[in-house]
């Protein structure tokens, strides 16, 4: 049994109107949320064996606060540069790639893709991924490899005013 976490990135500023899309920094809201939210998975004893984050500064960002909740190290991160304004395809692509030994990975990027490519996952449906929404699903397979065509089960959803 293997495990998928997609997170959409927590808030992020747009107090420099100037500023590119993809240089976009967190807020402070969002800063507060993903430890937050980290949190929340390390209540559920859940265990992350790989993190996997768009390219763009505030997916890299809400990556980096949940892997030091992890106690890992944020150069552990995976950058993979596909994910920035990602489709489902590139969510599964880089799923397929996801390290072997890995049993529970973590994906992190943006709307609309990532509420796409939660709906596409299972039956249960969300209209939004709020910012540092987890959506988490679990498949019975080996290698990830399979996960795309495998039947997966929806583990759970949570976001922070979700009040969990």
């Amino acid at each position: 049994m293997k495990s998928v976490i997609i997170i959409r990135h927590a808030k992020s500023s747009w107090d420099n109107i100037g500023e590119s899309d993809f240089d976009r920094p967190l807020n402070d809201r969002g800063k507060d949320d993903a430890p937050k939210m980290a949190k929340r998975l390390l209540e559920r004893k859940v265990s992350i064996d790989a993190f996997i984050s768009s390219s763009a500064k505030r997916a890299r960002k809400t990556a980096a606060l949940f892997i030091k909740e992890f106690d890992g190290d944020k150069e552990d991160i995976k950058l993979v540069p596909a994910l920035y304004l990602a489709g489902p395809d590139a969510f599964y692509d880089a799923i397929a790639k996801a390290p072997a030994s890995a049993k529970t990975i973590a994906l992190f990027g943006h709307n609309p893709g990532i509420t796409e490519f939660a709906n596409d996952l299972t039956d249960v449906r969300v209209d939004d991924m709020p910012t540092c929404a987890m959506f988490a699903v679990k498949a019975d397979i080996k290698d990830w490899s399979e996960f795309k065509d495998a039947e997966k089960q929806y583990w759970f959803f949570d976001y922070p005013k979700s009040g969990l």
